[in-house]
Protein backbone atom coordinates (compact mmCIF):
# COMPACT_ATOMS: atom_id res chain seq x y z
CA UNK A 1 0.00 0.00 0.00
CA UNK A 2 1.18 3.64 -0.52
CA UNK A 3 2.18 5.58 2.61
CA UNK A 4 1.45 9.22 0.99
CA UNK A 5 -2.06 10.57 1.50
CA UNK A 6 -3.81 10.03 -1.99
CA UNK A 7 -6.96 12.70 -2.04
CA UNK A 8 -8.74 14.32 -4.95
CA UNK A 9 -11.26 17.28 -4.56
CA UNK A 10 -14.09 14.83 -4.75
CA UNK A 11 -13.22 13.19 -2.22
CA UNK A 12 -15.32 14.90 0.40
CA UNK A 13 -18.45 14.44 -1.79
CA UNK A 14 -17.48 10.69 -1.88
CA UNK A 15 -17.26 10.64 1.90
CA UNK A 16 -20.72 12.51 2.24
CA UNK A 17 -22.61 9.92 0.13
CA UNK A 18 -21.04 6.98 1.71
CA UNK A 19 -22.00 8.17 5.46
CA UNK A 20 -26.02 9.52 3.71
CA UNK A 21 -25.81 5.33 2.37
CA UNK A 22 -24.28 4.43 5.91
CA UNK A 23 -27.40 6.02 7.96
CA UNK A 24 -29.81 4.91 5.14
CA UNK A 25 -28.70 0.98 5.95
CA UNK A 26 -28.90 1.44 9.45
CA UNK A 27 -32.39 2.47 9.18
CA UNK A 28 -32.82 -1.07 6.69
CA UNK A 29 -31.16 -2.96 9.19
CA UNK A 30 -33.86 -1.11 12.25
CA UNK A 31 -36.60 -1.75 9.95
CA UNK A 32 -36.21 -5.22 9.93
CA UNK A 33 -35.35 -5.64 13.09
CA UNK A 34 -38.74 -4.01 13.69
CA UNK A 35 -41.35 -6.01 11.62
CA UNK A 36 -41.40 -2.45 9.24
CA UNK A 37 -43.58 -2.76 5.71
CA UNK A 38 -41.18 -4.54 3.04
CA UNK A 39 -42.07 -1.60 0.67
CA UNK A 40 -40.54 0.85 2.93
CA UNK A 41 -37.63 -1.29 3.55
CA UNK A 42 -37.09 -1.77 -0.25
CA UNK A 43 -37.21 2.32 -0.31
CA UNK A 44 -34.06 2.49 2.03
CA UNK A 45 -32.41 -0.09 0.23
CA UNK A 46 -32.81 1.95 -2.60
CA UNK A 47 -31.73 4.81 -1.17
CA UNK A 48 -28.39 2.90 -0.24
CA UNK A 49 -27.75 1.39 -3.35
CA UNK A 50 -27.84 4.63 -5.10
CA UNK A 51 -25.98 6.30 -3.18
CA UNK A 52 -23.22 3.94 -3.10
CA UNK A 53 -23.56 3.90 -6.79
CA UNK A 54 -23.30 7.64 -6.95
CA UNK A 55 -19.86 7.46 -4.38
CA UNK A 56 -18.62 4.90 -7.17
CA UNK A 57 -19.13 6.50 -10.66
CA UNK A 58 -17.68 9.73 -8.58
CA UNK A 59 -14.85 7.96 -7.69
CA UNK A 60 -14.21 6.34 -10.93
CA UNK A 61 -14.72 9.30 -13.07
CA UNK A 62 -12.27 11.42 -10.70
CA UNK A 63 -9.57 8.55 -11.03
CA UNK A 64 -9.57 8.78 -14.95
CA UNK A 65 -9.69 12.46 -14.62
CA UNK A 66 -6.96 12.77 -12.74
CA UNK A 67 -4.70 9.66 -12.42
CA UNK A 68 -5.03 8.42 -15.91
CA UNK A 69 -4.74 12.01 -17.37
CA UNK A 70 -1.05 12.06 -15.44
CA UNK A 71 -0.19 8.93 -16.94
CA UNK A 72 -1.00 9.30 -20.28
CA UNK A 73 -0.24 13.36 -20.08
CA UNK A 74 3.08 12.86 -22.34
CA UNK A 75 1.86 11.33 -25.11
CA UNK A 76 1.25 12.93 -28.49
CA UNK A 77 -2.61 14.14 -28.73
CA UNK A 78 -3.41 11.59 -31.80
CA UNK A 79 -2.08 8.88 -29.03
CA UNK A 80 -4.41 9.90 -26.31
CA UNK A 81 -7.58 9.53 -28.18
CA UNK A 82 -8.67 6.43 -27.44
CA UNK A 83 -8.07 7.00 -23.51
CA UNK A 84 -10.22 10.29 -23.93
CA UNK A 85 -12.88 8.45 -26.21
CA UNK A 86 -13.14 5.57 -23.10
CA UNK A 87 -13.05 8.88 -20.67
CA UNK A 88 -15.80 9.98 -22.58
CA UNK A 89 -18.33 6.48 -22.84
CA UNK A 90 -17.11 5.60 -19.05
CA UNK A 91 -19.74 8.53 -17.83
CA UNK A 92 -22.30 6.91 -19.40
CA UNK A 93 -22.31 3.68 -16.98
Amino acid sequence: MNDHPHIHETHPEIVKRLKRADGHLRSVIEMLETGRNCLDIAQQLHAVEKAITQAKKTLIQDHLDHCLDEVVASLPRDQRRSIDGFKDIIKYL
